[in-house]
């Protein structure tokens, strides 16, 4: 978590934007995510000046010898807030803009529009200065920082959207493991989260395989894919997987349910929070999702897509809504039966309500399964999330009670569970009482609860206690009107 000191930064930031006649959240968000950017380059570069000049290696960086005067530090420098906005707009922009030149990279192709919004000089220099005195250093401190910014965009997106907390997209990472082989997508990546999420993983748990030429290539160029509709959302995803390290993601403009999108059995790992508000017309939708579940809800077309998007083998972990888990509509009980049946369900971990407060109060839950096209679910194991962290109203303000250290340990040691009771927080259900269930989901529908018997005194005892109590009240009036007449 960000401190106090750097939202307080953060905000006078935005402030400054706010005033300045800035005033569209995600406009805002794009404009300090350039300037962000433009330090973050500078930062890497001097690091790896740092690095080079240590081991005595030649560097050539990003920065040619007549473009020094672009770089964050030179430019802040500058004498004027004048001289700083030309250097600035007519120069440092244009750079970024043109950073991976005419390749195809997915920064190129959505940097191409972008465009420079600070109206003056003055403004410009206020934002550097606030910027320039926030500190950046860790991966960790600027997802956090990315995160905050993103958590300004106060109301969902009209087709469903809404931001993925930061601690809920890493605990998915964590109970998926990716591997330095795996071929990560999340088809409907906003700021694309997970994928950073995921990158940051491999980074910490995996570092051997930058020593590896191949799996560095593929960590770089052909690891990690994401689709969304909103241009303005995959800039900033781009710019947020370039910030954290991945100088190629495979990021694009594209519905991913709609007849364009041909992907099948390409990826190993989906991690996703799709849009859930979604209806579809039949006609927009790709024909083969329908097959599985023909229905206009997005929240179950985007299940349908998971499964036919992974190679056989490939795993997801994904969020519904909890009408995904026990809907009677026939392609809600569709969808479940296919998973359940055809594919190998692991995990349902039922969350609370207040998750993404202050967006929406909806209720959801984590999927995790595995396609296998022939079956293979045995035994469930549901878990019921009571905390997260953080309070669970509007404010989200952080807490003692946290369930998920809890949850990533049980399902890494999941054989363990099978001792567990119905009446507590995680426990197993069998593939044949789901389908008894009519392939139910709910964790309600097979948690027992454990009702505490109460003994209650006889009804002579209590009446005798009342009798004292209307004693007590009498002789108290009583009290109270010779104090009156007295």
């Amino acid at each position: 978590m960000i401190t106090g000191e750097i939202k307080n930064k953060v905000d006078k930031i935005w402030e400054t934007f706010w005033t300045g006649g800035i005033t569209n959240p995600l406009t805002v968000i794009e404009q300090f995510t350039y300037l962000l950017f433009i330090k973050g380059l500078d930062e890497v570069e001097t690091t790896k000046e740092k690095e080079a000049e240590f081991l005595g290696l030649d560097y050539e960086g990003l920065f040619p010898k007549d473009k020094q005067h672009l770089r964050w530090h030179r430019f802040k420098q500058l004498g004027s807030p004048e001289e700083m906005y030309e250097v600035v707009s007519k120069e440092v922009f244009p750079f970024i803009k043109e950073l991976h030149g005419t390749d195809d990279s997915a920064y190129s192709k959505y940097m191409g529009d972008a465009m420079f919004m600070i109206p003056t000089a003055n403004m410009l220099a206020k934002i550097v200065d606030g910027i320039d005195n926030i500190p950046m250093k860790d991966r960790d401190t600027q997802g956090d920082l990315y995160e905050y910014l993103l958590s300004k965009i106060a109301t969902a997106g009209t087709n469903g959207q809404f931001r993925t907390p930061r601690h809920i997209i890493k605990m998915m990472v964590e109970l998926m493991k990716p591997t330095p082989e795996d071929i990560i997508i999340d088809p409907a990546m906003g700021s694309a989260g997970f994928l950073v999420a995921a990158s940051e993983y491999l980074r910490n748990n995996h570092s051997d395989m930058f020593l590896v030429q191949g799996l560095k290539e593929h960590f770089h160029n052909t690891m990690f894919y994401g689709n969304d509709m909103d241009r303005t959302m995959l800039r900033i995803g781009a710019m947020n997987m370039m910030l954290h390290g991945v100088d190629n993601p495979n990021i694009e403009y594209r519905d991913s349910l709609s007849e364009v999108n041909k992907d099948k059995e390409t990826y190993t790992l989906v991690l996703a929070n799709p849009p859930f508000k979604g209806s579809l017309d039949y006609d927009a939708v790709s024909n083969d999702l329908l097959k599985i579940a023909k229905t206009k809800k997005t929240e179950l077309l985007f299940l349908s897509l998971f499964i036919r998007i992974l190679k056989p083998g490939g795993r997801a972990a994904v969020i519904v809504p909890d009408g995904v888990l026990f809907g009677s509509s026939n392609a809600h009980k569709q969808i479940r039966k296919e998973i359940i049946d055809n594919h190998k369900l692991e995990a349902i971990i039922s969350m609370p309500s207040g998750v993404f407060k202050p967006y929406a109060g909806v209720s959801t839950a984590i999927i995790i399964f595995t396609k296998t096209g022939a079956g293979g679910t045995d035994n469930v194991w549901f878990y019921s999330m009571k905390a997260d962290g953080f309070s669970l109203d509007d404010k989200r303000t952080p807490i003692e009670e946290n369930d998920i250290p809890d949850i990533i340990e049980r399902f890494n040691n999941i054989v363990a569970e099978n001792e567990r009771k119905r009446t507590e927080q995680s426990f197993f259900v069998s593939v044949g009482e789901l389908r008894e269930n009519d392939y139910d989901l709910s964790i309600n529908k097979y948690k027992e609860i454990e009702y505490e018997k109460v003994e209650y005194e006889s009804p002579k005892v209590i009446l005798e206690k009342v009798e004292i109590i209307e004693r007590e009240i009498i002789k108290g009036i009583q009290e109270l009107k010779e104090m009156i007449r007295g």
